[in-house]
């Protein structure tokens, strides 16, 4: 499915003033809603929502300075204010139980969700977790450079506006297991979501995630320690930046859990493997 094939799919929502992209698909009982990763979009679930919308209602957003979303200059892109954001989409939609499912950069997100699930802070019903590739566990993710300098405060601007497609392609194709399952087409599909409503303008402020990893890192983990919800740990093998001692350490630390790894794929498992994604989240 082309890029913008996907965008004619959603619809736009009001939240907080802002515009953000969403994707409602399926008119199942249960509910699946989705946290995507960095520095991507909810198109990374393109090969699998027709799958996924046959058991689930399924609602992924594009995350504010993400996708076919608003990317304003002033707005701090905080993970607590887009955990704001997750939230109020939701309660707009009327939701009120749901199976949460996250990557990546929305693993902290739906970490900060859980902080608040757990002191009673939100009216909302999670039955079940499903945590695929993301450094919740900071200390032991393998950063790439260009992720290193674009979180600085010193060299982030001034490295986001020298990032282009060649270095975006190079970054990208390093992330996958099998290189040729990230083909041109797709890469150029994923830049142009990054750089659609100029939003090279905000990559390196996204990047200050990375470091909000490390200053929220006791009340995140503390919440996966603390949760009574089911949990599946859903983690490819060959990623180099999550690395699966990231996943057995959550699995040791999460009272309620399965681990379930797959062999042979990378950072992007729902696009590098999306079959054998799809029947570990669907089992």
């Amino acid at each position: 499915m082309k890029v913008l094939e996907w965008k004619q799919k959603g619809k736009f929502i009001n939240i907080f003033g802002r515009e953000i992209f969403l994707i409602d698909e399926g008119h199942n009982e249960e509910t699946l809603v989705i946290l995507h990763g960095y520095p991507t979009s909810s198109y990374d679930y393109r090969k699998v929502l027709s799958e996924l919308s046959k058991q689930y209602r399924v609602i992924i957003h594009d995350h504010l300075g993400f996708g076919f979303s608003e990317k304003p200059l002033d707005y701090s892109y905080s993970l607590i204010e887009q955990a704001d954001v997750a939230l109020q989409i939701w309660e707009q939609l009327n939701l009120k139980k749901v199976t949460l499912l996250a990557h990546d950069y929305g693993t902290s997100i739906a970490t900060e969700i859980l902080a608040r699930h757990n002191r009673q802070q939100i009216d909302l019903q999670i039955d079940k977790l499903i945590l695929c590739n993301g450094s919740a566990h900071i200390e032991l993710s393998k950063l790439r450079l260009i992720q290193k300098l674009l979180k600085s405060k010193i060299t982030g601007e001034f490295v986001a506006s020298l990032t282009n497609y060649s270095i975006f392609k190079r970054n990208m194709r390093n992330v996958y297991f099998d290189k040729s399952k990230a083909t041109n087409e797709e890469l150029q599909e994923m830049w142009f979501q990054l750089e659609y409503n100029e939003g090279r303008k905000v990559i390196h402020k996204i990047s200050n995630y990375i470091n909000e990893r490390y200053y929220y890192w006791h009340r995140w983990i503390g919440a996966l320690k603390e949760t009574q919800i089911p949990t599946k740990i859903i983690w490819a093998k060959n990623d180099p930046i999550a690395i699966i001692e990231i996943a057995e350490l959550l699995a040791s630390e999460i009272p309620n859990n399965e681990l379930l790894t797959m062999d042979n794929t990378g950072h992007f498992l729902m696009i590098e493997n999306p079959e054998e994604w799809l029947k570990l989240v669907l089992k």
